[in-house]
């Protein structure tokens, strides 16, 4: 797919950094995930600040060439579309065998090299979280992965997905379903704020004229 231009930014970036949108049957703007919804789309820099910037402005009307109607909360539906999507990607995971659950087990996965990422319920008491962390550290500095760390659900949301109680430390380990769990991980945490993927750097352009080059 080809790079996409942000209709907030003016700036182009791989499809992986955005998010496209496509108007419905009812004239409203819709998020369109997976990128494969028909009809025109227009993208928007994948973060909740850039959305509500887009709603706010008027911008998905220039960028359609009509009017349409955005929903009141744009920004809490993508993030709970988001959310979802990597909450269901765990779940997949965890069948796979992928995930390793509770301190103890994710210290020695992170000391061993093979977790891809550690997640905490954002209950997780600071002392656990502390001496994951100096695996973490400890790991890298011995030449091993420099794991990421997420704090994105709550324990009710992590149990559910992974399929138990009280689960507060979980990490992903390597193989397809942990990469694609990884990777809506990486997408949600970027979208509240986080870190940003390195492999997306936005590239800009110096396209400023016409809404049509925001569309396909």
């Amino acid at each position: 797919m080809n790079d996409r231009t942000c209709i907030v930014t003016r700036r182009a970036a791989d499809p992986e950094a955005l998010i496209r949108f496509v108007v419905g049957p009812d004239g409203s703007v819709v998020p369109d995930l997976k990128r494969n919804l028909p009809g025109r789309g227009c993208w928007v820099t994948a973060d909740r600040t850039h959305i509500e910037k887009a709603a706010a402005k008027k911008l998905f009307s220039r960028a359609f060439k009509r009017d349409v109607s955005v929903p009141a909360d744009l920004g809490g539906m993508v993030d709970a579309l988001l959310a979802r999507a990597a909450l269901g990607a765990l779940g997949l995971a965890r069948k796979a065998g992928a995930v390793a659950l509770g301190a103890a087990k994710v210290e020695a996965t992170v000391r061993a090299g093979k977790a891809l990422a550690v997640l905490h319920a954002q209950e997780a008491a600071e002392d656990g979280c502390r001496k994951i962390a100096q695996a973490c550290r400890a790991t890298a500095a011995l030449g091993g992965p420099d794991t990421a760390v997420y704090k994105l659900f709550a324990e009710a949301e992590l149990g559910l997905a992974l399929g138990g109680t009280n689960v507060i430390h979980a990490a992903l380990l390597a193989g397809d379903a942990g990469k694609a769990a990884l990777k809506r991980m990486v997408a949600l945490d970027r979208y509240r704020g986080g870190s940003p993927d390195k492999t997306a750097t936005v590239a800009a352009v110096a396209h400023d004229d016409v809404a049509a080059e925001d569309t396909e």
